[in-house]
């Protein structure tokens, strides 16, 4: 195992008696809300985008409630951790990208202006109706799996955070967490996700900046910024650097964490299709940028001071470093370095607030996958399979069904996945299967009239040479750089993919055109 594990004491966390109440009341508090909304669910409109009814605050703070999710939250205090202020580049471009797209309306506006509920839908509308269901299974197996290690993230943040020490403990938090997540979100749909991610919106926003000022007052910036220097040299500073992230890697975040989070990913563009018109679909991206650069930077900045904190306890040859002095631990360690730093500063009743506000920020992401992944089996796959022919009542059952089916899958991947990588790697890699080609059809479907059918399916094809970039996967096709000679890594699979995806696109529309082309969508990107 890497790195001497008994070297460091065993932590004792802050977390009380009374922080277990507080965490506690929010939970059924959760559970009180899916129960109410489920009066107002009388079609799949409204189970799925809340009737397109959100205008401009609510839209800001359910896009924004989702995107912080606890995931992201561990997952980004993770590369902080492993990769020091150079991390910050990726919230950066996020940021800076979501901001654009609000101010062209790229991708987005015309997409609102279709009136489709999801993306295959569009497909459908302009490939016809197996590229709508072909796209939708590729995009549910990729999105299920993209979300498979959330329920691990957030046992180990919660039994972290705790101090529950057994093993076991973090299996059967994931088993709590899913059967809560579960229960509210197949009662509720769309309505609860939007009432809990307001209020989660406005409890970690807060929190989020409060912890991370508690956690200065605690350090000092200049300890911060020499530990970072001390153990990641220049890298830890400079993105581009080679010993860091690199080029190609900066690049790689751009397209993923930049564009594709806000336009492509299906999460985000569901809020698209909820909000009330094309004003409020720009409005929501040019002031949701902060949020999406800040649901970065903040976690990042966590993951550096519980860097700086796990050096300045422990040094080398410890629970974290090598005895060079390296970062040494496993992927799962690395994990839990941020919420092992926070069960030690924050005080009784600060931390059981943080601990329910990473919960809300849990459950607002998974209800919002959950029912997204839902609603494409229910609506691209098999509606469209059967002719059109369910009844409402049917498509809510089923979507309620595949919920609960998915909720399970999700618990045994996060059980059994052996975790190889940076959780951010893992999520941009399997998220590429589907956004890679979904990119390309989506540009090229509503901006270059030729697109056609065999385009279509040729780059969503392509894409599924992304699986390449998970780590076991990669070992078993002995595309490591033992095998190789040279380092092939995640970033470089993911270009690689996007431009195949997106040359296919282009060779086999004009190979083999349609007979009589659709129209795509006018790029007229004004307000409506």
């Amino acid at each position: 195992m890497p790195g001497n594990m008994e070297a460091s004491p065993t932590l004792i966390s802050n977390f009380s008696t009374l922080d277990w109440w507080i965490v506690g009341v929010y939970l059924v508090g959760t559970v009180i809300i899916g129960l109410y909304a489920n009066r107002y669910i009388k079609n799949m409109a409204d189970y799925v985008v809340a009737g397109r009814s959100l205008k401009s605050l609510i839209s800001v703070a359910t896009m924004l409630g989702s995107e912080i999710g606890l995931v992201t939250v561990m997952y980004t205090a993770q590369k902080g951790f492993t990769n020091g202020f150079a991390a910050f580049h990726i919230g950066l471009v996020a940021g800076l990208t979501c901001f654009l797209v609000g101010v062209t309306g790229f991708i987005v506006v015309p997409l609102r202006r279709s009136g489709v509920m999801t993306i295959p839908e569009f497909y459908g509308q302009r490939f016809g109706q197996g590229v709508r269901v072909f796209g939708a299974i590729i995009l549910a197996v990729a999105g299920i799996l993209n979300m498979g290690v959330y329920l691990k993230a957030a046992g180990l943040f919660i039994t972290s955070l705790t101090g529950m020490t057994d093993p076991a403990a973090v299996n059967l938090v994931m088993v709590i967490l899913i059967a809560l997540v579960l229960a509210y979100t197949i009662l509720g749909g769309m309505v609860s996700v939007v009432i809990t991610d307001y209020l989660q919106f406005i409890v970690l926003a807060f929190g989020m900046v409060f912890v991370c000022w508690m956690a200065v007052a605690k350090l000092g910036w200049d300890p911060l910024v020499q530990t970072v220097q001390q153990l990641h040299g220049t890298a830890g500073f400079d993105p581009l650097d080679g010993g860091g992230f690199g080029p190609s890697y900066v690049l790689w975040m751009i397209f993923t964490f930049g564009l594709v989070s806000c336009a492509v990913w299906p999460t985000a563009v569901m809020r698209v299709c909820a909000a009330k018109d094309i004003g409020v679909v720009k409005r929501l991206y040019k002031w949701s940028a902060i949020g999406f650069m800040t649901r970065f930077i903040l976690p990042q900045f966590l993951g550096i001071c519980a860097l700086c904190w796990f050096w300045q306890q422990d040094g080398a040859d410890s629970r974290f470093f090598d005895t060079a002095g390296g970062i040494a631990a496993s992927s799962d360690e690395t994990l839990r370095a941020m919420p092992l730093f926070l069960s030690q500063i924050l005080p009784v009743g600060v931390i059981g607030l943080v601990a329910a506000g990473m919960l809300a920020a849990f459950m607002s992401t998974h209800d919002s996958y959950l029912l997204c992944w839902a609603a494409i089996i229910v609506e691209d796959i098999i509606a469209p399979l059967k002719g059109g022919k369910l009844s409402t009542k049917t498509r809510l059952t089923l979507a309620r069904w595949f919920i609960f089916l998915t909720g399970l899958f999700l618990l045994a991947w996060s059980i059994f996945y052996p975790m190889e990588q940076d959780m951010l790697d893992y999520l941009a890699v399997s998220g590429a299967i589907y956004f890679t080609g979904a990119f390309a059809v989506l540009v090229f479907g509503l901006y270059w009239k030729r697109a056609s059918r065999a385009g279509a399916v040729a780059a969503l094809c392509a894409g599924i040479f992304a699986l390449a970039g998970l780590t076991p996967l990669r070992k078993a096709l002995h595309l490591t750089q033992e095998d190789l000679g040279v380092n092939l890594t995640e970033a470089h699979i993911g270009l690689i993919t996007t431009s195949l995806s997106v040359l296919a696109m282009v060779v086999f529309s004009l190979l083999m055109p349609d007979r009589e082309p659709r129209e795509t969508a006018k790029p007229n990107l004004e307000v409506a």
